[in-house]
């Protein structure tokens, strides 16, 4: 029927179609007509739905869903022009409610209920909403098929859902429409009980409807809804029915209704679960079997719904049931939501006791671990949240008979998968793995071999890796002395931000799971197979010990765990957090026993004593916080007794003073909770203390004086001075006897903290006496301090009474340091740090008292070796450093009477009596003067040297070092004085037959090795340096005794052949040996061979001896030439202190050879070899020709005009080096030795140049201007050896440098 025009006319003017039964609109006002799309006229909506229109139902349901647009768009505009007449509101009602009767058309009912319900709530009608119910109640009551009643149960439901007070109205005013469902539930049609199912489910979802019901679900829906549920074919019905258990199980009475139904309720744990296929356990268990993954998070969410309200009394039920074994496949699942429903189920179940005991955890620990390995790869940090809390549960609940872990590989994974999941960005999930991680540090998991300690390093690693990562970096500098530790703001204040608790929340996670580790270490220490970890492969043996472990735990909390905390404790402290930090460091010390005194140590020095204390007078006042107070104190204890036995190794087991200390911290440690002001108050109390009191300070000053040897000095020390003064004055009062160990601490306190006080008065300096009187032995009490010394070497009542013994045991606990000592030469600019730091105290009191210096030298005489080594390293150095002060009169008198006494008493064994017999005479060497070239000899030196020479005679062969330091002194003695005190002297040592004697001994030694493949061996460095002093002594003695003329009573034979021949022969390693041989053969031949004293012979070769060998008697042509080639081939050696004696002995060769026969002078000095020689010399670097010796060896080759080896031009060039020279910076012997060479170039005329004759003249004239001050030295072999840069002056005078 086509429109009429007019109507046509308004669609072309609004451009929309209208909605119209163009048969009745006609009559329509026009106000019915909605003026916005969809342009519906509401009359004729209303005619044409009318059963009598005659409209297909293709147009009613087109006119009905254009009503449905109409009522969500212009809901507001429909409402006002239907509520206008009730009337027509009634009848578009009951047109509605009469299409639900008659029409089966789904789609249609689904949009005539849509329309209805929106209508019914936009309109507000509350009359037609009873009448309705009415209606409804009527139709379903008369209704003869039930299955007829699928659109009045489907509107009721929806009704109830979106009018929630209808709900109360249903089931108060209609009750029999309630009553009704039950029959529908038995009806076989399953979308009729869909609709039951649906109207319950609203129903029960209003907790006061739901309590109204309870008797009608108990007494008759429970066992119907059961069976039904347990039947349901179709996935509608199914759906439905979930909803419905999901609502009725947030109600406690409802599930223990349709527990007891299911016969499930309180089932024990060995009883069997009853196998009716409606329980509830059955029933849920099938449809997580089932197919659609919304039935099985369904089923699994109605499994937790049940288990939340009683664990304990419903999950046994499902565990009969191996609904956990069916949960565990179920994480294999991708689904998250399943996921997650399966570890909120399985969850609830690990709450009890069955799960784990049936094995449930064994069977699906794999699935577990590799669950979370796949949600890892997944962006769902709540998921990874839920996964890891169950593992935590199932960790930490496993009974130890159980093993969780079956194999290897799984306890690997699961390592793996925590490694990981603390690593996580998210903090949250950050926090659950630390969890995880403690609960999984545990024996039962871990211990079957092989143990994977790699593993466990790596997520204790990964660990505090995180945590440190969380934290801003440190920001607090070095620790000042008296500032406190821990921030001064109260505990997780109300300022701290959020960030700071959390990060505080996961470090106290970690510190439980790291202290876990500890105990884990700790208890398999206990079991073989764990320690020596068998099975494991060859390849991990190494690292995969338990030894390596504990050694990686306590390396790990020194170098991560340790900072991080005290980066955290900047910002908030937290006294659980502190507890478990104070409880790992404990645990440390057994876990590592080795190296528990040095972790102490460096704990102690790390302030970590006063972080202790701070902790305690902090959090532990009154009663708060008692386990931080037993943990504080049990570290405390623990520490402080480490560090006081490592303070015991080097002493004398003392078994007892450590007992002391233990008790006296055990006891009173707990007691101990003031800070540092208090803590010195309470030392301070003057007043009668009772025995309680009196161990508190002890255990103060305990801690005091251990915080203070590690330098953690957290109280001033001027104040603590006071404190510990005022203590000893009440200990004197009161008559107590403290324990050595305090009396320690006692005195370690005053000395350090000295310099911060005033002087002691004579009470407390009585008090100190009479208890260190009352002490059996002085090394009870002894601190191994520089403080110590100045303590009681400044007070002369202590130094008289106890310096002795103080200063034996400070050098017995000092370690060596005379090696380094010797090593000390005169050109030393300074002694090493360590013996200047070691020694500066002692060193700066010897300076300031001369009684010192007399105990020091009784100690050389009278302690072991060991101890007289060190106090002749203290004294070395002294004099080193201190030539101005003179204190060798005051040792060499003091030494004679020593000397003199020994001697003595001894008799004929001297080094029997004293084995420190050589240090005495090193030390007497020692103090010789070492600025005054020249000094009379007084009778104390007289008699030393009879004293000494005496006791040479008394000595064998044997004993090197008493005759190398008598060796040394004697022959210091000799040029350390005038000519007249020098020839007086040598007169008392030629005297001494028994030392000429001994002396000729020990220059046999020289040759009494035999001489293997023709060469002879060389001596030992001790017989080296007793033959270079023995030949040098000789030569000095010979010298002088040729000089004055002296008496001589006993006489020294050296055979002149093994001499020359030991100089030609002898190794070059010997060259210091080889320059004493000099200096006697210069001696011998500046003498002519004429001394009284030694007879120089040679081995008589049968034949008679030729003109040129008579006439250089006693020496042969054959042994002058050999001698030129030995001392030639020594001098290219090109050492500096053998070419000094070459040089010299080859001046007095040339000078004996130009004596006898000129002929072999000038031959010797023209050898064309000496100019290979000397060019090698001075091939030597820049400038060479400007050391002494070549200077004069070319002075030597001038002076016998020697051509052919330094001709004019070698000697022009010479002249324009000299020339360009800086003679301000040669030495003197240079100088010396250059103005003897141009001396000796202008007087035999080698220049024929007229120019460098007067060059030579001018550098004459130079030479003479600076050099005027400069006097020759006496001539000895002494002061080139010490003046040899480089030289070990020791190989020569071994017991110290001679200047």
């Amino acid at each position: 029927m086509e429109a009429r025009p007019e109507l046509r006319r308004a669609e072309e003017a609004t451009g929309t179609a209208l909605v119209l039964y163009e048969r009745a609109h006609f009559r329509h006002d026009p106000r019915w007509l909605l003026p916005r799309p969809p342009r519906l006229c509401l009359a004729c909506a209303l005619e044409l739905l009318q059963p009598t229109s005659g409209v297909s139902l293709v147009r009613k349901k087109h006119m009905l869903s254009c009503f449905r647009d109409a009522l969500l768009r212009h809901g507001t505009s429909v409402t006002q022009l239907l509520a206008q007449n009730k009337t027509v509101c009634t009848h578009l009602i009951g047109i509605l409610f009469g299409l639900l009767r008659s029409i089966d058309d789904g789609s249609m009912l689904e949009l005539c209920m849509e329309v209805l319900i929106q209508l019914i709530v936009q309109l507000k009608l509350g009359p037609f909403v009873r009448c309705l119910l009415e209606e409804c109640q009527k139709e379903l009551c008369n209704m003869s098929n039930l299955r007829g009643s699928l659109a009045t149960v489907s509107l009721l439901g929806k009704m109830v859902d979106a009018i929630p007070s209808l709900a109360e109205i249903l089931v108060t005013e209609h009750g029999n429409l309630v009553e009704h469902q039950l029959g529908c539930l038995i009806h076989p049609n399953e979308a009729v009980k869909a609709a039951v199912c649906y109207l319950y489910g609203k129903l029960y979802s209003f907790p006061t409807v739901a309590e109204k019901l309870s008797g009608h679900f108990r007494e008759k829906l429970c066992p119907l809804f059961l069976t039904t549920l347990n039947k349901a074919q179709t996935k509608e019905l199914q759906i439905n029915c979930m909803a419905l258990l999901r609502q009725l199980l947030k109600y406690e009475h409802f599930v223990s209704t349709i527990m007891s139904k299911s016969g499930a309720a309180g089932i024990s744990e060995n009883a069997e679960l009853p196998q009716e296929e409606n329980t509830l356990p059955l029933v849920l268990k099938k449809l997580l079997l089932s197919r659609d993954e919304i039935l099985k998070v369904a089923s699994v969410h109605c499994m937790a719904a049940v288990l939340v309200h009683s664990p304990v009394k419903y999950a046994p039920a499902f565990i009969h049931a191996d609904i956990p074994e069916f949960l565990f496949e179920h994480l294999s699942c991708t689904s998250e939501a399943l996921l997650c429903s399966v570890y909120g189920c399985l969850l609830l179940l690990a709450e009890e006791h069955l799960f784990f005991s049936k094995c449930h955890t064994v069977y699906g620990i794999e699935s577990l671990v590799r669950s979370l390995k796949g949600i890892l790869q997944l962006n769902n940090p709540e998921l990874l949240k839920q996964g890891l809390l169950l593992f935590t549960e199932i960790l930490r609940r496993q009974p130890e008979e159980i093993k969780l872990f079956t194999n290897s590989a799984t306890c690997r994974d699961a390592s793996g998968v925590l490694r990981e999941a603390v690593s996580s960005p998210v903090l949250e999930v950050v926090a659950e793995a630390v969890g995880a991680v403690a609960a999984f540090f545990r024996k039962d998991h871990l211990n079957s071999p092989p143990v994977p300690y790699g593993e466990l390093q790596a997520l204790v690693q990964a660990l505090l890796d995180r945590c440190r990562d969380l934290l801003p970096p440190l920001s607090r500098g070095p620790l000042l002395s008296h500032d406190p530790l821990l921030p001064r703001g109260p505990p997780w204040s109300q300022g701290a931000s959020r960030a700071v608790l959390q990060q505080g929340d996961v470090l106290q996670g970690a510190l439980e799971g790291f202290r876990n580790a500890c105990r884990l270490a700790m208890d398999l220490r206990n079991e073989p197979s764990a320690r020596e970890n068998p099975f494991t492969a060859p390849s991990m043996q190494k690292g995969d010990t338990l030894e390596t472990f504990s050694k990686f735990l306590l390396s790990i909390c020194d170098s991560l765990c340790i900072p991080t905390v005290m980066r955290h404790a900047e910002h908030a402290t937290h006294p659980a957090l502190m507890e478990t930090f104070l409880s790992i460091l404990s645990s440390l010390f057994t876990i590592v026993p080795c190296m528990k005194e040095k972790f102490s140590k460096k704990l102690a020095s790390s302030s970590f004593i006063r972080l202790s204390l701070e902790l305690k007078a902090r959090f532990c006042g009154g009663q708060s916080h008692p386990a931080l107070n037993q943990a504080c104190s049990s570290f405390l204890c623990s520490l402080c007794l480490n560090l006081f036995s490592a303070l015991e190794e080097t002493r004398p087991l003392l078994r007892e003073g450590l007992s002391v200390v233990s008790v006296i911290l055990q006891h009173s440690l707990p007691q101990v909770n003031t800070g540092g002001s208090e803590s010195l108050a309470l030392l301070s109390d003057s007043l009668y203390v009772d025995e309680a009191t009196r161990q508190r300070q002890y255990c103060l000053l305990l801690l005091f004086y251990l915080a203070y040897i590690h330098e953690d000095r957290f109280v001033p020390e001027a104040k603590l001075f006071l404190a510990v003064r005022s203590l000893l004055l009440s200990i004197q009062d009161q008559g107590e006897s403290p324990p050595p160990a305090i009396f320690r601490a006692v005195l370690y306190l005053l000395m350090v903290c000295q310099d911060k006080g005033e002087p002691l008065e004579e009470a407390p300096l009585s008090a100190i006496r009479t208890m260190l009187e009352g002490v059996p032995d002085l090394s009870l009490v002894y601190s191994h301090h520089p403080c110590t010394l100045k303590f009681f070497l400044t007070y002369p009542d202590l130094q008289s009474r106890f310096g002795r013994r103080i200063l034996e045991l400070w050098l017995s606990w000092e370690d060596g340091g005379s090696e380094e000592a010797e090593d000390l030469d005169a050109t030393s600019p300074a002694r090493p740090p360590a013996l200047r730091n070691r020694w500066d105290t002692l060193l700066h009191i010897l300076k300031s008292s001369s009684s010192i210096l007399l105990i020091l030298l009784d100690l050389v005489y009278s302690s072991p070796v060991d101890k007289a080594r060190k106090v002749l390293t203290v004294l070395k150095i002294f004099l080193k450093e201190n030539e101005d002060i003179e204190v060798g009169s005051l040792l060499r008198g003091h030494f004679l009477q020593v000397l003199q006494q020994l001697l003595m008493e001894s008799g004929a064994a001297p080094l029997r009596a004293s084995g420190n017999l050589p240090l005495l005479l090193s030390l007497l060497f020692l103090v010789q003067p070492r600025n005054e070239a020249q000094r009379e000899l007084d009778s104390t030196d007289l008699k030393l040297l009879h004293q000494v020479s005496n006791l040479c005679g008394k000595c064998s062969l044997d004993d090197v070092e008493t005759l190398q330091s008598s060796f040394n002194f004697l022959y210091w003695s000799l040029h350390q004085t005038t000519p007249s005190s020098r020839k007086r002297a040598v007169a008392v040592l030629l005297s001494s037959t028994p030392l000429l004697v001994l002396l000729q001994k020990t220059l046999g030694l020289t040759w009494t090795e035999p001489a293997p493949a023709s060469v002879l061996p060389g001596p030992s460095r001790k017989e080296a340096a007793l033959l270079c002093s023995g030949w040098l002594l000789t030569a000095s003695l010979s010298a002088q005794q040729h000089l004055g003329g002296l008496e001589v009573h006993q006489t020294l034979t050296v055979q002149l052949d093994k001499v020359l021949c030991t100089l030609t022969l002898r190794k070059k390693k010997a060259a210091l040996f080889s320059v004493s041989l000099l200096r006697f053969l210069r001696t011998s031949l500046e003498q002519n061979f004429s001394s009284a004293l030694v007879k120089l012979v040679s081995s008589d070769s049968g034949q008679p001896p030729s003109l040129e060998d008579s006439a250089l008697s006693p020496l042969s042509l054959q042994q002058v030439l050999s001698l030129v080639v030995s001392l030639q081939n020594l001098l290219v050696q090109k050492d500096l202190l053998l070419s000094q004696a070459v040089v010299g002995c080859l001046e007095a060769l040339l000078d004996f050879l130009q004596a006898r026969s000129p002929d072999v002078a000038l031959h010797v000095a023209a050898q064309p070899w000496n100019r290979f020689l000397l060019f090698t010399l001075l091939d030597a670097g820049d400038n060479s020709f400007l050391s002494p010796e070549i200077l004069r060896l070319m002075t030597l080759f001038v002076r016998f005009r020697s051509s052919s080896v330094l001709s004019q031009n070698d000697i022009g060039y010479v002249l324009q080096e000299v020339i360009k020279a800086n003679f301000r910076e040669l030495s003197g012997a240079t100088l010396r030795a250059l103005c003897c060479f141009l001396l000796q170039v202008q007087k035999t005329g080698s220049l024929s140049n007229p120019a460098m004759i007067s060059t030579t003249q001018t550098l004459l004239d130079t030479l003479a201007e600076i050099a005027s001050p400069l006097q020759p030295p006496h001539q000895d072999l002494v002061y080139p050896f010490l003046q040899h840069k480089g030289v070990r002056p020791e190989l020569l005078f071994p017991e110290g440098p001679l200047v």
